[in-house]
């Protein structure tokens, strides 16, 4: 293959030779072109006698593709937004341009065609122009057949080629807007509202994470891109907006890897007078509905491994998951020295400074987590890694709350909210105690708890995550259409 800059340089010669045709590489256009997809569903059953009685016309645009050149005929194909379409010229057919003109035109030009609709031998439904538009020049070439962008880095950084070439990859994209669609509808159809709540907070807050840090000039104050929007949308709450959603990006400074982008899109929904146990089966009832839309099945590939979604999903609190797939007898080893311990032997080395609740949950993390393959419901989480959720009548030290994992890893996590101030304030206290970073607490969401919140379940989803499953995409980078890469 020729060095990109020669082709290029061929491509803008060919450019200017349209010019000095009269030809205008990048027109305005005012046409209406029907889509490749509303072709075939007016034409595709069709026999192609009764095609050549009525010589039905049409008009449409794509980007060129695919082209075989026969010297005095052609035969390409456009990719629109629905489909492909192939288009047929020949030389004593074509009326505009002439037929040396079109044949300046290279796979990558942007068209819009108009002609006869037939079948070829092979029934292939096409269209026979009698005019091809230029709508915009190509001066890049294509990768071919996908060979020139073998690199994944390279088709991250280069979305915009990967997502023409790649139809796996705009498949991707159009089932995540179908998800996200879906989640609003089936929200919205349960009484909540969808909110926007603020992107820049004063004080960083709603999970346990390392934020972006940014400054205001005209303020002249530092502000943090939002960890989660989990006390804002719980003072809606506070204010009577009972049922609110939003669906919104969130921010963390942390890592990146196949499961974890610094910018990511959740899903937070809170609901007064409900419980972790109600969102557990609002959950269960979304995930198998928005699978039933997408698929019609209740068994997918992922991974290579076949998840089943068939209700009811598995539920076990995080003891009964330590035992069942860590083999982990959390009664046998409760004392905190025995559990360092055991947590420094599984290599955690961060174990000798971490609380009781934070050594169960990062054991629970190492030996169980990723054999959590089919939907499963973990309850019964230690209070100290639970800053914002209710405390268990049964037992102080764990609280009323869920994590959902499908496919190994994390995808909800859902609780009763914590509405006492002062169990509230306690916490920040605790939590800013085992932070490095000295951060205010959050006076005023205390004196919004102090107004009264009604008793509250909350859950937050991650999107990229639940489309991984649902797409079999084995990295996050794979559902992001622009993930964060060094330059």
């Amino acid at each position: 293959m020729e060095p990109i800059h020669e082709i290029m340089e061929i491509r803008r010669k060919k450019m200017e030779d349209l010019k000095s045709l009269g030809i205008e590489p990048y027109p305005q256009i005012r046409d209406e072109f029907l889509t490749t997809e509303e072709i075939r569903k007016l034409y595709d059953g069709k026999e192609e006698d009764e095609l050549q009685k009525t010589s039905p016309r049409a008009r449409c645009a794509g980007r060129i593709v695919s082209m075989r050149d026969f010297g005095k005929s052609v035969f390409f194909h456009i990719l629109d937004r629905k489909g492909k379409l192939q288009v047929y010229v020949r030389k004593d057919v074509i009326q505009s341009p002439p037929y040396e003109a079109f044949k300046k035109l290279d796979i990558g030009d942007i068209v819009g065609v108009e002609g006869t609709i037939f079948k070829t031998k092979t029934k292939e439904l096409t269209l026979l122009a009698n005019s091809v538009t230029l709508l915009s020049k190509s001066l890049r070439p294509l990768p071919e057949k996908w060979h020139g962008l073998r690199d994944v880095e390279e088709r991250y950084r280069k979305r915009y080629v990967d997502l023409i070439v790649n139809e796996k990859v705009r498949n991707v994209f159009t089932k995540r807007s179908q998800i996200i669609n879906f989640i609003r509808s089936y929200l919205n159809s349960k009484d909540f509202i969808e909110v926007e709540t603020p992107m820049m907070h004063t004080i960083p807050g709603g999970a346990d994470a390392k934020p972006f840090i940014t400054h205001h000039n005209a303020l002249d104050m530092d502000l943090y891109l939002r960890i989660a929007p989990e006390l804002y949308l719980k003072r809606l709450v506070v204010g009577g907006l009972e049922r609110v959603f939003e669906i919104n990006r969130n921010f963390r400074n942390e890592g990146i890897s196949v499961k974890h982008n610094p910018e990511f899109t959740m899903l937070e929904f809170y609901q007064a007078y409900a419980s972790y146990e109600d969102h557990m089966v609002l959950l269960e009832d979304l995930i198998s509905r928005i699978l039933e839309q997408l698929t019609g099945e209740s068994k997918i590939l992922y991974k290579g491994n076949l998840i089943d979604f068939t209700r009811p999903w598995r539920r076990y609190t995080m003891e009964e998951a330590l035992s069942i797939f860590g083999g982990f007898n959390l009664r046998e080893v409760s004392d905190i020295k025995n559990l360092r311990e055991k947590a420094i032997f599984l290599g955690i080395e961060e174990a000798k400074s971490m609380s009781k609740g934070k050594l169960i949950t990062k054991i629970f993390e190492m030996l169980c987590e990723d054999k959590l393959i089919h939907p499963t419901f973990i309850t019964h989480y230690p209070v100290d890694v639970s800053p914002l959720a209710k405390r268990s009548k049964e037992n102080p030290e764990i609280v009323e709350r869920f994590e959902l994992y499908i496919g190994g890893m994390e995808i909800a996590n859902g609780f009763n909210e914590l509405n006492d101030p002062f169990d509230q304030k306690q916490r920040f206290i605790e939590q800013r105690e085992n932070k490095k970073e000295e951060y205010p607490i959050d006076e005023d969401f205390i004196v919004a708890l102090e107004y009264g919140m009604p008793p509250t379940a909350g859950c937050g989803v991650g999107i990229d995550r639940l489309v991984m499953i649902l797409t079999d995409s084995p990295s996050i980078r794979e559902v992001i259409l622009f993930p964060l890469l060094r330059p």
